[in-house]
C-alpha cells in the first residue's frame, strides 16, 4: 500500500509522514501528537504519495500500548485503501457539496412553500443558518414559525407583498429583516417564483434568500462616513477660521511679563476664576492686554483643549453682526448661499472672547443674554434652537455702568457678564514692569529680524521710565518693534522724538486736562458736549466723542461723570 521496499527503513513514525501528502500530513501529525497526548486511540484519514508518484486515500486507526507507569510505548493498528470508496464518495456528494458551497459564498439559501397547506417543503442549510436554526432539524419552519423570525415592522409589509403575488401569480421580490434569537438582526433579499400546474392553478412557491447585512452597514457606515466627512469639513473650516483669527492676532504680545503688585493682583484673580466656568468681565484701557488674559484664563480652564474664538465686536458692521455671532440659515438674506455656522458654534466646548462688548447693539445684546441664560439661540432666518456650551469671557474699555445708566447697555446683561470682574491697570500704574517689557520686545524683535543687542542704551530706559505710555503695552511694543528696524546691532536706543510725538498724538488736550476754576470747567463741558452732539451722544467707537476728542474713551467716560453731563440728551441730535 505504501510501496515501501525491502531496503526501505520504515522503523520510525517520520517514514510515513514523509510518504503522506504534503496537504494532509500537517492535520495528521496534529492528530497524531494528540492522540500521544491524551493517549487515546488514534483515526485519521488521508492520502499517500507512493513512490511511483500514484495517490491512494487510507484510513489509518490506531490503538495505543501502555506500559506499567501508563506511558505510551507503541501504537497497534490497521490502515485501510478507501481509495474507491473515497471517489465514490465524493462523486455521491458533489454535486450537493457545489450548491451548498455556492450558497455559503454567496450567503443565499433555497426554499419551497405549499401555499396550499401554508407550510415550509424544503430549506436549504444555508438558509437555515440564515435565519440561526439547527441545519440539522428535520422540517423546515411553517409560515406561522416564518412570520415569527421576521422583524414586526416588516409583516404587513411583507405579507401585502406576498397575498398580491399569490392572486396574481408573479415573480415577485422584497427586502426585510429578521431577528435571530440572540437578538441580532439580518436584511435579507428575497426572490419568489411561483410553480403552476396545467390548470393554471399555484401549487408551489421556491426561491431564494440572500443575506445582505453587510451591503446594508457598509451602506449605512458609508452614509456615516460621508456625514463625518461633512462634520470634519466643517470643523477643519471652523478651525482655519479660528486659525486665521489667530494668526491675525500675532501682532499681540505672547506671554504675560512683569512683576508689579498691580499685575500680581490680576494674575491672582485669574488664576483663581479660570477653573471655573463663571463668565469673566475684563475692564481697562486699550492696549493693556484684555485678550491676553482671557487667552490665559481659557488656557488654564479644563476647557484648554477646545477652541478659543475671538470676536472684536466694534468691529463688525451693526446689521451682520447676529449673522456673524450665531450664523445664519440658507435664504436667511440676500447672498447667504448657504449655512453658515457663527462664532458661537465655532466654540461649542470652548471659551468666546467678546472684546469691545459695550459696543454692541442692544437687538444683539438680547441674544447674547438669551446664550447666558438658556445655552442656546437661533440663527438668523432659522427656527429651531442650537444648544451650545460655551464660556463668555466679555472685554471693555468703556464705563459699562454709566452705559446701563445711559441706556445703550442692558442692566440683565451686565449683570450677568460682571459675574467675575477683572480690572486691568495701566501700563502708567506698572512702573517696575516697563524696563521688564522692554527688555521681552527687544529680545523677542531681534530675534524675528536676525539682530542681536548686547545692551540698552542708558537714555532710553530713562525715556521709557519717564514716559506715561497712555497707549499702554501697546504702544510699548509698536515703539519697541519700530527701533529694532533702525537701531544697529550692539546697542538698542529709541529715538526721544517718537516718544513726545506720540505723547502730543494720543494724550489729553489741555482743553480736557482737569479743570481747577470755574471757568476752565465750564470751557471744558462745552468742548465735550460739543463732541458728544457730533457723535450723537456716543463715546466709544471710530465715530464716538472719544474718538473726535482723540482721548481714550474710560478717561472721557470719567470726565463726563465728574461734570454731571447726560450723554441721552444728544442721542437725537
Amino acid at each position: 500500500m505504501y510501496g515501501i521496499e525491502p531496503e526501505d527503513d520504515a522503523s520510525s513514525a517520520d517514514f510515513y509522514f514523509r510518504r503522506m501528502h504534503p496537504k494532509d500530513r500537517p492535520e495528521v501529525e496534529q492528530a497524531y501528537a494528540a492522540a500521544l497526548l491524551r493517549k487515546t486511540d488514534f483515526d485519521a484519514e488521508f492520502r499517500i504519495v507512493r513512490p511511483d508518484g500514484t495517490i491512494i486515500n487510507t484510513r489509518s486507526i490506531g490503538h495505543p500500548i501502555l506500559d506499567e507507569r501508563g506511558d505510551v510505548v507503541e501504537f497497534v493498528g490497521a490502515s485501510i485503501d478507501v481509495t474507491e470508496h473515497h471517489r465514490a464518495q465524493q462523486a455521491l456528494r458533489r454535486s450537493e457539496a457545489y450548491l451548498a458551497e455556492a450558497q455559503r459564498l454567496a450567503k443565499t439559501g433555497s426554499w419551497a412553500y405549499d401555499p396550499v397547506a401554508e407550510k415550509g417543503i424544503y430549506w436549504s442549510d444555508e438558509l437555515l443558518r440564515m435565519f440561526g436554526l439547527d441545519p440539522q432539524r428535520s422540517n423546515p419552519p411553517d409560515g406561522e414559525e416564518f412570520l415569527r423570525l421576521m422583524h414586526p415592522e416588516d409583516r404587513d409589509r411583507f405579507n401585502e407583498l406576498y397575498e398580491r403575488a399569490r392572486i396574481q401569480k408573479t415573480d415577485w421580490n422584497a427586502d426585510y429583516r429578521i431577528v435571530l434569537p440572540d437578538g441580532a438582526i439580518k436584511h435579507l433579499h428575497v426572490v419568489h417564483h411561483p410553480v403552476l400546474n396545467e390548470s393554471g392553478d399555484l401549487v408551489e412557491n421556491f426561491g431564494t434568500a440572500m443575506d445582505v447585512t453587510e451591503q446594508v452597514q457598509a451602506r449605512i457606515e458609508l452614509e456615516k462616513a460621508f456625514e463625518e466627512i461633512k462634520r470634519l469639513r466643517d470643523q477643519l473650516h471652523d478651525e482655519n477660521v479660528v486659525l486665521r483669527e489667530q494668526i491675525d492676532q500675532a501682532f499681540m504680545f505672547e506671554e504675560i511679563v512683569g512683576s508689579s503688585s498691580a499685575l500680581q493682583g490680576v494674575l491672582s484673580r485669574l488664576m483663581k476664576v479660570a477653573p471655573t466656568d463663571s463668565s469673566v468681565l475684563i475692564s481697562g484701557e486699550t492696549g493693556t492686554g484684555k485678550e491676553l488674559v482671557a487667552r490665559a484664563i481659557h488656557k488654564r480652564s479644563h476647557r484648554s483643549q477646545r477652541a478659543f474664538v475671538s470676536v472684536n465686536c466694534a468691529a463688525l458692521a451693526p446689521s451682520l453682526i447676529s449673522s456673524e455671532l450665531f450664523g445664519h440659515e440658507k435664504g436667511a438674506f440676500t447672498g447667504a448661499m448657504q449655512r453658515r455656522r457663527g462664532r458661537f458654534e465655532l466654540a461649542n466646548g470652548g471659551t468666546i472672547f467678546l472684546d469691545e462688548i459695550g459696543e454692541l447693539p442692544l437687538d444683539t445684546q438680547v441674544a447674547l443674554l438669551r446664550v447666558l441664560q438658556e445655552r442656546e439661540f437661533e440663527r438668523v432666518g432659522g427656527t429651531q434652537p442650537v444648544k451650545i456650551d460655551v464660556r463668555v469671557i466679555a472685554a471693555t474699555n468703556r464705563d459699562l455702568e454709566a452705559a446701563v445708566a445711559d441706556g445703550t447697555f442692558r442692566p440683565d446683561l451686565y449683570y450677568r457678564l460682571n459675574v467675575f470682574p477683572i480690572q486691568i491697570p495701566p501700563l502708567r500704574e506698572r512702573q517696575d514692569d516697563i524696563l521688564m517689557l522692554l527688555e521681552f520686545f527687544v529680545d523677542r524683535f531681534a530675534q524675528k529680524m536676525g539682530k542681536h543687542f548686547k545692551k540698552i542704551e542708558k537714555q532710553t530706559v530713562e525715556l521709557f521710565r519717564s514716559y506715561p505710555w497712555p497707549g499702554n503695552i501697546r504702544e510699548l511694543q509698536n515703539v519697541v518693534e519700530r527701533s529694532v528696524i533702525v537701531s544697529s546691532d550692539g546697542v538698542f536706543c529709541v529715538d526721544a522724538a517718537w516718544l513726545s510725538r506720540d505723547f502730543r498724538r494720543v494724550s489729553l488736550p489741555q482743553q480736557l486736562e482737569p479743570a481747577d476754576t470755574d471757568e476752565d470747567a465750564s470751557r471744558e463741558r462745552q468742548i465735550i458736549e460739543e463732541a458728544l452732539a457730533g457723535s450723537r451722544g456716543r463715546v466709544s467707537g471710530p465715530s464716538g466723542a472719544a474718538a473726535r476728542l482723540r482721548v481714550p474713551p474710560s478717561t472721557l467716560e470719567k470726565r463726563i461723570n465728574k461734570l454731571g453731563i447726560r450723554k441721552s440728551q444728544f442721542k437725537l441730535g
